[in-house]
């Protein structure tokens, strides 16, 4: 037995290893090579214009570098098993390899079935959110995959891909290609040279193999590609093609694993302080961050309001509000509101994320989103964060609560929000009895019902609302609701007028429109002292436009409305994102010399800039807040006058290092408490 084993290291069984490992490592090459040709074909239309077929060669070329690594690990973590289990006897190591290569095969097809429909979400390949759903609810989550994207049906055309490549994959190891060829025995033909020479070949080739997969493609660090510096072509759409399912899961990973641990933020105590300081026009003399984040309001623009309510509509993005998509008539509801002269709308704001529960976060305690996931943390729960919501209204005299359509047990929103100083949360078990519809919620007609019905009779009221309908699975009754399908078909782009999903999507827009402007109506007639904002909570998810701006893309509305409100309320170049809303709202209604705290500030008295975990934005311009240096794009075709762009690059930087600082160690700068992030 030892014999035995000790000749599996021989020369010629080495070499069958070799040569095994070669082939399993071209041939998945090739298979993410052309799933990665599938990939552009299939998503063709999501090309911008302007793009050439030298852009669409050069990213499946630099696609295949990437991919040599992928391609590499995969073949590894086949052949390495295989080759252990054969030390042990010989049919174990044929088992192990072929199990090891159906796994394989099963994940890369379900990845690449998987990627078509991800894409159209969000227009992107596999990244952070596909992460978040750890915390999601998985039930909910799974029941939106069957109704909505035939999670069954792709999973069956998953397993048959499967199935050949496992097929293919066994006849190619089969394959003698020397024998075939007619060069079984060459190098023995040739004597001790060709027996060197063979050994040396080999090796050689397995050395250059090894450098390829190591540098990730290239033979040396200098030229290595990676997920982070395969963007070369100018189509976003192309660079994200560039990444095969795995190197896209691997991105997701590490942007969630730099969130979870606030790896890549690297603030010292003085950048803190200095940053903190250049926020509040104070000189940097103090470790005390209250110093720094306490404002003092200038006294209201209205009377007192009885009711508070901040709207918070599920994908409520802000181009159908947009002149260009009138046609559709999806927004008709909320255009209607903007029009009303006790309406204030600032057209250039920005969701704390891309998710939900970003909006909610940033909302509840005015923090950035700055590489933490405040829902899961400890110091979340402790008490509520010094520039919390909740906490600022109540010093106001409101009651506070939360209103979610969904249950409470999602991303822990019921015990989140409690933490952080609401009185009440009111789930999906304090909805209507008779409440339809979804795994995520009911429909936002019975959300509203329940709001108007449990306000307090005799006591002013904070109210945060947390709509859900406009999200997969997309199954309100249109019909039943009456949307206007043909209007909305004649509204579209001739390419789009067949597409059912999207237009399905359009309708379930319209709905919770229509809702929300009928429930605004409704708060206004039955409490007429009341002030109502609307925003969504991030718009990244479908578009008309395959290829949109930066704009059009991220953009929400705010929207403030109410008896004693104005169109100029809100500054006329004001700009904004979620983590502004507190400081607004104090502004518009606390009395002169009210203190509070907080990072964000407000759009009625001196805020210019919004910025979220992606983009950063002004009136006028939208731009990715991870590019150096910092890129304009106009909103319009009329862009306003050139940015301060080191000003913003301070402005993006404060937030983030303040919203990563405060939540984690306190008010207190203190070099000991940041350890390791000094």
């Amino acid at each position: 037995m030892i014999k035995n084993r000790f000749q599996f290291f021989c020369w010629n069984n080495f070499y069958d290893l070799i040569i095994r490992g070669l082939k399993v490592f071209i041939f998945y090459l090739s298979v993410l090579s052309l799933f990665r040709v599938i990939f552009i074909g299939i998503l063709w239309d999501y090309i911008g214009t302007g793009t050439k077929l030298t852009d669409v060669v050069q990213a499946v070329l630099c696609g295949t570098r990437l991919s040599v690594q992928t391609a590499g690990i995969i073949a590894l973590m086949i052949v390495v098993p295989a080759a252990v289990a054969k030390l042990i006897a010989l049919r174990a190591g044929r088992a192990v390899f072929s199990c090891f290569n159906a796994l394989a095969a099963l994940i890369t097809a379900v990845l690449f079935f998987g990627s078509i429909p991800y894409y159209h979400q969000f227009h992107s390949r596999f990244h952070q959110i596909l992460f978040n759903a750890v915390n999601d609810d998985m039930y909910a989550l799974f029941i939106s995959l069957v109704q909505e994207f035939n999670l069954p049906l792709r999973f069956l055309g998953a397993v048959v891909v499967a199935g050949g490549l496992w097929w293919l994959l066994d006849k190619v190891i089969k394959v003698q290609f020397a024998q075939a060829l007619g060069l079984d025995g060459f190098w023995e033909h040739r004597g001790r040279i060709g027996y060197w020479t063979e050994r040396v070949t080999v090796l050689l080739g397995l050395y250059i193999v090894a450098r390829l997969i190591f540098f990730g493609g290239s033979l040396s660090w200098e030229n290595s590609v990676n997920w982070e510096n395969a963007g070369v072509t100018r189509d976003s759409f192309l660079n994200e093609a560039i990444l095969d399912d795995y190197q896209a899961v691997y991105r997701g990973y590490r942007m969630n694993g730099r969130l979870l641990s606030s790896e890549g933020l690297d603030f010292d105590s003085e950048q803190i302080r200095n940053l903190a300081a250049h926020l509040a026009g104070l000189p940097a003399d103090s470790n005390n961050l209250e110093v720094y984040l306490t404002r003092t309001a200038l006294g209201p623009h209205m009377e007192k309001p009885k009711h508070i309510f901040v709207i918070v509509s599920e994908s409520y993005a802000n181009w159908p509000l947009l002149e260009k998509y009138a046609a559709l008539h999806i927004a008709d509801g909320v255009k209607g509101i903007i029009s009303e002269k006790d309406t204030a709308y600032c057209r250039s704001f920005l969701p704390n994320g891309g998710s939900t529960v970003s909006a909610v976060t940033g909302i509840v305690t005015g923090l950035a989103d700055s590489n933490l996931y405040l829902t899961t943390m400890p110091e979340s729960f402790a008490g509520p964060y010094p520039t919390a919501i909740a906490p600022q209204m109540e010093r106001l005299g409101y009651s506070t609560n939360f209103w979610y359509a969904g249950p409470s047990t999602w991303e822990r929103i019921e015990a989140f929000t409690l933490a952080q100083g609401f009185d009440h949360f009111y789930g999906r078990g304090s909805m209507p009895d008779n409440a339809e519809g979804s795994v995520w919620g009911c429909d936002d007609e019975f959300l509203y019902q329940a709001v108007l019905s449990g306000l307090p009779a005799d006591q002013p009221s904070f109210n945060v609302v947390l709509n859900v309908s406009n999200h997969s699975p997309f199954n309100v009754d249109l019909d039943a609701k009456g949307f206007n399908y043909q209007q909305v078909v004649e509204g579209l782009p001739e390419e789009a007028r067949d597409n059912e999903e999207l237009i399905n999507q359009l309708g379930h827009f319209w709905y919770a429109d229509r809702e929300m402007a009928g429930f605004v109506n409704t708060i206004k007639k039955r409490y007429p002292d009341s002030l109502i904002v609307i925003v969504g909570d991030h718009a990244e998810r479908y578009n008309i436009d395959k290829t949109p701006s930066i704009y059009e893309r991220y953009g929400v509305p705010f929207i403030i409305t109410g008896n004693g409100i104005t169109g100029n309320v809100i500054l006329p170049d004001a700009a904004g994102s979620q983590i502004d809303i507190g400081p607004t709202i104090v502004e518009l209604i606390a009395p002169k010399g009210f203190r509070y705290m907080s990072i964000g500030s407000s759009l009625t008295r001196n805020n210019r800039m919004g910025v979220n975990y992606a983009v950063w934005c002004t009136h006028d311009y939208f731009g990715e807040a991870d590019i150096f240096p910092l890129t304009p794009h106009p909103v319009d075709d009329s862009p306003g006058p050139e940015i301060n762009v080191e000003e913003l690059q301070i402005y993006i930087d404060t937030m983030r290092a303040l919203s990563w600082y405060v939540p984690k160690y306190g008010l207190v700068i203190d070099d000991a408490l940041m350890g390791g992030n000094k």
